[in-house]
């Protein structure tokens, strides 16, 4: 692990739902969770997680794969998507059902809202974890959900590209509560095709309470929104969206 990277960060463990996963937290504020994306807590992680810090947040960033502060490569990359898809705790290809991790990371949403107190939390997914904001979205307290990139279940055919990897029950909370007023902010590159048709499935979902970020992409590689393809718009936009609603 780089110390220059998570320097700052206070290193800790939370437990919930069968599982134990390292945990990174600084700042103050109201709280907000955001949740990496593959490989893992890479430097550009942490610099978007840094800018929440700085706009005067509370940010707590659990560990589900890779190494902590190391650097973004193909290599690290294909090691991390392994470790995915075979795991469990995220059922990676599956339809229609809730990742097993999401009651980890509501736990941990939980926890975070009991102690920072205020509105609510917020909290941000990317790539293989993007749509674990919506599956955190069915507690009361998830007041500001964003979705960035959301890749799960791998779309391997048209019907996964278009899932939420949601069960039933979770897409009708989901529902509830955008019909009382909880809004959703997406962020993808257009030609991103582990996004898929998703966001079309969110616009049926939750109609105009779904608020999409869609940028055309330059290159065929454009995918992660606010890390390595950072576009600073996009990262303002979601600064604004965690004020607006938690501040």
């Amino acid at each position: 692990m780089s110390t220059d990277v998570l320097a700052g960060w206070e290193k800790g463990s939370f437990t919930a739902a069968g599982f134990t996963r390292d945990t990174y937290r600084r700042g103050s504020g109201p709280g907000v969770i955001v949740v990496h994306e593959v490989p893992g807590i890479t430097p550009n992680v942490t610099k978007f997680a840094n800018d929440l810090v700085d706009a005067g947040f509370t940010v707590v960033m659990p560990s589900l794969v890779g190494t902590p502060g190391k650097e973004f490569s193909n290599g690290y990359a294909m090691s991390s998507l392994t470790k995915v898809c075979v795991s469990k705790e995220f059922s990676a290809l599956a339809m229609n059902k809730t990742s097993p991790i999401i009651a980890f990371l509501r736990a941990l949403g939980r926890q975070l809202h009991s102690e920072v107190g205020g509105k609510g939390i917020g909290a941000l997914g990317m790539c293989f974890s993007g749509g674990f904001a919506l599956g955190m979205m069915i507690d009361d307290h998830m007041v500001a959900p964003v979705l960035s990139q959301p890749s799960l279940p791998f779309p391997m055919g048209k019907k996964r590209s278009a899932n939420l990897h949601l069960s039933a029950d979770d897409e009708r909370a989901v529902q509830r509560r955008a019909a009382a007023g909880c809004e959703v902010l997406g962020l993808r590159y257009t030609g991103d095709r582990l996004v898929g048709d998703r966001f079309s499935t969110l616009r049926d979902l939750i109609g105009d309470k779904f608020v999409a970020i869609e940028l055309p992409s330059v290159k065929k590689t454009d995918h992660s929104v606010l890390t390595e393809q950072r576009d600073e718009a996009s990262v303002e936009r979601v600064l604004t969206f965690f004020k607006d609603k938690l501040h």
